[in-house]
Order: structure tokens, then sequence, then C-alpha cells
């Protein structure tokens, strides 16, 4: 499937989603047909979302490349994603921001912790941290972070995200319902400076402050 990845990421860069070298080599080291369900396998590299069961979904390639891209992700930051999924967004990250990198993902699906953390083991992945929880509190235990990402759509962006985000740091979140926006958010002097991206559709963040 490596020429179906190629061909993929091609088309992402001619586009404008994939800008940079790091977020390609990185989009090309990792098997998104490992992070998917067996029998959507021959799928994989078309640049749409795909369910992933409990009703959720991993996200479109192109829509992966843009955060990344926007995430400004260097060697050895510390990264919180909201809604690990099947896994694939965060092995994304990991390849970016190395073996000094961490990221940390939570997800409120049992079933799909252990889909997560299954499928990033079998792609040798060892600088993700899946954990189960309410994404929308963040994970204070491991705070602050360098950057926050949110895969799923929020009614606005909850506090302690902000809070838990390091001053500079850029924080990435859909906002909205059915169709959301981007916001890119950069802490300064302890409030965002936040600014529209595109508009988008995930599916909704759950919890304390979800929907």
């Amino acid at each position: 499937m490596m020429e179906e990845r190629i061909r993929l990421i091609e088309n992402l860069k001619k586009y404008g989603y994939l800008r940079s070298k790091k977020v390609e080599d990185a989009m090309l080291a990792v098997k998104r047909e490992d992070f998917v369900p067996d029998h959507m396998r021959n799928l994989a590299y078309k640049d749409t979302p795909l369910e992933i069961g409990f009703g959720q979904t991993i996200s479109a390639p192109h829509m992966v490349a843009l955060m990344c891209e926007e995430l400004e992700l260097d060697e050895g930051l510390k990264v919180l994603e909201i809604g690990a999924g099947s896994g694939y967004h965060a092995a994304i990250i990991s390849k970016i921001i190395g073996e000094k990198g961490k990221v940390y993902t939570v997800e409120r699906i049992p079933e799909l912790v252990e889909f997560a953390k299954n499928n990033l083991k079998k792609a040798g992945i060892k600088n993700v941290e899946v954990i189960l929880g309410d994404g929308s509190l963040g994970l204070p235990e491991h705070a602050p972070y360098d950057r926050i990402l949110v895969t799923c759509s929020a009614p606005d962006i909850p506090q302690p995200l902000v809070e838990q985000l390091k001053e500079g740091g850029i924080l990435l979140i859909p906002v909205g319902r059915t169709f959301s926006i981007l916001i890119k958010g950069r802490k300064r002097h302890g409030k965002l400076e936040k600014r529209e991206i595109c508009e988008c559709a995930f599916v909704p963040l759950v919890g304390k402050f979800g929907f």
C-alpha cells in the first residue's frame, strides 16, 4: 500500500495541506491501514474520515496534515490530544516530536482506548500514552503542555485546556455543532489569541465541558 500512501501525500502537497518536510515524512512513515478496522484497510488511503466503531471516526488525512502543520510541532515537545480514536493522529505527531517528545492522548470510550493502544504497539510507537477519561477536563497531572489538539467539536473552548497550556503554547480545537470552525489559539499572558483556520466537521466532544 506504499504506492497509495505516496499518491495521497502528493495530493495533500498539491492542494496545500502538507507544507513541511517533517509532516510529510511522518505521514509517509505511519501506515494508516494499521489504524483502521480490518474490513476498511482497502480504504485507508482515501482522503476521507472512516468509521472506527462506537460512532467515532479516524479523521481524513488532509485534516490530520492541516492540524499537524498548524500545531507548529518540533522535536521534544509535550503534546496533549483530546480524542485518541484509533491512535493514528497521535502516531503522526509522535514521529514529528521524536523520542524526546511525548504525546498524552485522552479517550472516553474504553474499547477505543484498547484499539489505539494495540495499534500504536503494532506500529512500534513508544512515546504515546493513551488514557481513559473525560477529555474536556484535559489531563492536569501532566500539565503544562506545549501543544494541545482536540479532534472532536466543542461547544466552546474548555477552560481547563487553556489553563493546562503552557505560556506561548498552541491550542487547536474545532468549535461548533454540525459544521465547526477550527480555531487556533496561542497563549499570551494567560489568555488565548485566537484566529479561525477553516470550516470542518468532527464528532462532538462529550464530557463536562462538551456537549
